[in-house]
């Protein structure tokens, strides 16, 4: 937690610094310093089962990659997803340059801000596609024997026998709120949701060719595949984050400085999972994890139709992951004793 805890210090100061300087007084800087706080703390709550989820998917990887994707997968993370992410959500949606973008968010930040929500439809619709079929092809899987809540699992597992279930039963969901949605609005939400499923479906077997050549050693195993399947799953993530922000501050640095605190515990996380072997100790995380990531799809959908607020998004999450923590703690105590 060293850097994490030191790029938390200097982000907070920056964040005084720039209240201090934009709002011209003290209590200026102690509001934005608050601000930054606050996105931190949201941020890392609303991403744990994004380092739950990571932490499974670089069990697979090679040390090399491992440590790729930990230092160059965090600066993607960070500078891309929390900074230019947005910049460009506002280029393609005003139709300007991403220069123009930038200048529109330091010299007119709420127009900035509602070029962002104007892009939410078309954001949820990709971000809650791709995180649905994340969560499915975990439950979805004919090779899955550890159950936490078993007769929910044990159902999907006896679905992932059909084939094309899973891309039916998201494709359906998408068709749902879609007529829910209605008119022009309906045919963006399907147009963008079409897009997360054709991504998930072509990142997925993307990696599963470069592990068939990792077979065959061609390439290393889970290499660039697993890479780039980490990169759009954080990029889902972050939907929810940075559109989120926006009700707390329309200015992209301060959101910037936040997410990116929490972004970095996100890693530390991370690598405690996996160093500490955590995932194997607690026998049903991973489980939480992948419910809060469904929960996460559906209130992704719904916030098209309505406001979700964030804190209903991170309790749940959360909920999720605690529950699932606890069951494993009674699971080792009840082997304890056996």
């Amino acid at each position: 937690m060293r850097w994490p805890l030191i790029f938390t210090g200097l982000g907070l100061l920056l964040a005084f610094a720039i209240g201090w300087k934009m709002l011209g007084s003290f209590a200026g800087g102690v509001q934005f310093f608050l601000i930054a706080s606050v996105l931190a703390i949201l941020e890392i709550s609303l991403s744990f089962d994004n380092a739950i989820v990571n932490a499974a998917k670089l069990k697979t990887m090679t040390p090399l990659w491992q440590k790729r994707f930990l230092t160059w997968g965090i600066l993607i993370a960070v500078f891309g997803m929390r900074i230019l992410f947005p910049l460009m959500v506002v280029s393609v949606a005003a139709h300007v340059s991403p220069l123009m973008a930038l200048e529109i968010a330091i010299l007119d930040p709420a127009r900035y801000s509602a070029l962002i929500h104007d892009a939410h439809l078309p954001i949820a619709a990709f971000g809650g596609t791709f995180l649905m079929m994340v969560a499915l092809s975990y439950f979805m899987d004919t090779e899955k024997d550890i159950h936490w809540i078993s007769p929910v699992e044990k159902c999907f597992c006896s679905c992932a026998g059909v084939r094309g279930f899973q891309i039916g039963a998201v494709a359906l969901a998408v068709v749902i709120f879609a007529f829910a949605i209605g008119g022009h609005e309906a045919i963006r939400f399907l147009k963008a949701a079409g897009l997360g499923l054709v991504t998930y479906v072509a990142v997925e077997q993307l990696g599963n060719v470069l592990d068939r050549k990792a077979a065959s050693g061609a390439v290393a195993k889970g290499a660039f595949g697993a890479f780039l399947y980490l990169e759009v799953l954080d990029a889902s993530f972050s939907f929810d984050g940075v559109i989120g922000a926006f009700a707390l501050t329309q200015n992209l640095f301060l959101i910037a400085i936040g997410l990116g605190i929490g972004a970095l515990y996100v890693r530390s996380m991370t690598i405690m999972l996996v160093e500490r072997e955590t995932l194997a100790e607690f026998r049903y995380l991973e489980h939480g994890a992948f419910y809060s990531i469904l929960v996460l799809s559906f209130i992704m959908f719904a916030q098209v139709l309505m406001p979700v607020p964030e804190v209903i998004t991170g309790t749940l999450g959360a909920g999720f992951i605690l529950l699932s923590l606890f069951a494993s703690m009674r699971y080792r105590k009840r082997k304890a004793l056996e």
